[in-house]
């Protein structure tokens, strides 16, 4: 990427952007609701690995408002049955329209003009070089968690989002809840007091060992290079390119830090973005995989945040929540945000809600359940919301600039335990103070030909 500005002034005039199992749709019973191909918001998909084709069949295809058009995928297997999904899916329901198309280069399926907008689920380190090259070709996005690698780029996102007027959808899924919603009208309305500490926690890793390194053969039909795309290109083997191998090598990810931490950070954003989006100190420590496996992030952390707002945070990973603030708990869920008040407490999980105020928590809990007491799901919420807020008929319910305010507190927490030493974040430089070292921890170099 040619910059004719330098790194500074860059973020310096950026900075504003942001301060501040495979369930099959059910088929359609009448297809009289079902508009014509003109009417609706045409969808590409961007990797349709386990994740992008859970998504697809059960958030758009079942959508008379969307028609899916093409898939995209480094694996050829995947992205041939997917499209054979897509098109029995249309010819059960008697709608006609093209088969739906594959393809391995994504830009191919990018310069389509047809395409309105894409849905990209991508392993992590290709999300926003993905998000970049759909912005440029004028697609609106919704776009997996976590965000990105690289403050730069996510900025560079930011402004090309604006520069072509595109709407953005960050697959966060939460902020579609009717008890998370209540939680924070009530919250912003005062109902536990003012607020002065938050606790956050998500699961550190998954319960697999950590495979070794070993080079194979790379097996027909898949493309490592570009699976690899923006991240170094190293020996294959079978662990690397799974969703373990992505989600906990530092090649392309920081873990579940950001990974799963997107969820419940993702709701301390909505509801103090005010308080949040200033400046903070982090400090802290973590765990690592075992030298010697593929697995190389940080699986376990205790991190401490203060802003200058007076607000202080705690987020910590799964384990160490056990330990801690879990062992009293009602409802011990593996992640959520819990919101201290000068009057109460409210906390929320993506299936679980609960308060010490008797009256709070019964209305929060009178959201539909399910025969294990958890709160019921909705299954395409959040792709019905995105093709509504690309027909401009509600504004965006998770915008970019709250996904870099969350997604920047992971990689504050990773430069912390990386480095062992409190990092200090600046919202308008867009850096951590005084700290080259850190801050090149969240300043990737990318590969070519993949860079944006």
């Amino acid at each position: 990427m040619k910059n004719h500005t330098t790194r500074r002034t860059f973020l310096r005039q950026s900075a504003a952007l942001t301060s501040g199992s495979l369930l099959l749709p059910t088929v359609l019973t009448s297809c009289s609701n079902w508009k014509g191909a003109n009417d609706r918001i045409v969808v590409g998909h961007i990797g349709v690995g386990s994740r992008g084709t859970d998504e697809l069949m059960n958030y758009f295809l079942p959508l008379p408002e969307a028609l899916n058009i093409a898939v995209c995928d480094v694996f050829r297997e995947r992205r041939e049955t997917v499209a054979q999904k897509i098109n029995a899916f249309y010819k059960e329901n008697n709608f006609t329209r093209e088969d739906c198309k594959t393809y391995l280069e994504m830009d191919e399926l990018l310069a389509r003009p047809d395409i309105d907008a894409v849905h990209i689920t991508t392993p992590d380190h290709w999300h926003v070089p993905a998000a970049i090259r759909a912005a440029r070709a004028g697609k609106h996005i919704m776009l997996a968690k976590p965000l990105g690698l690289s403050y730069p780029q996510n900025i560079l996102l930011a402004n090309e989002l604006k520069t072509h007027g595109l709407k953005f959808h960050y697959g966060t899924q939460q902020r579609t809840l009717e008890h998370i919603r209540m939680a924070k009208e009530m919250i912003q309305g005062g109902a536990i007091g003012e607020i002065h500490r938050v606790e956050v926690w998500a699961p550190g890793k998954n319960d697999v060992p950590n495979p070794p390194l070993a080079e194979e053969p790379v097996p027909d039909g898949f493309d490592y290079d570009r699976w690899s795309g923006p991240a170094p290109l190293r020996p294959y083997c079978a662990a690397r390119v799974t969703n373990n191998g992505s989600w906990f090598n530092y090649d392309y990810s920081i873990g579940f830090l950001g990974g799963w931490g997107a969820h419940p950070l993702d709701i301390l954003v909505w509801i103090l973005r005010e308080q949040v989006k200033g400046a903070y100190s982090c400090e802290g420590s973590g765990k690592f995989w075992e030298p010697g496996g593929l697995y190389n992030n940080i699986l376990s952390w205790d991190l401490r945040l203060c802003y200058t707002t007076g607000l202080l945070v705690r987020f910590m990973s799964g384990d160490v929540a056990n330990e801690t603030i879990l062992k009293n708990k009602k409802v011990k869920e593996t992640n959520g945000t819990t919101f201290y008040g000068t009057k109460g407490y409210i906390s929320v999980s993506r299936s679980a809600v609960e308060s010490d105020i008797p009256e709070l928590h019964v209305k929060l809990n009178s959201v539909p359940k399910q025969a294990n007491g958890r709160v019921k799901g909705e299954n395409n919420t959040m792709g019905r919301r995105f093709i509504s807020i690309v027909r401009g008929k509600e504004p965006e319910l998770c915008p970019l600039a709250d996904a870099i305010l969350s997604d920047t507190i992971s990689h504050m927490g990773d430069m912390a335990i990386r480095t062992g030493r409190k990092v200090i974040w600046d919202p308008v430089l867009g850096e951590v103070q005084g700290d080259a070292e850190a801050n090149q921890l969240y300043q990737r170099n990318f590969r070519a030909p993949y860079q944006v």
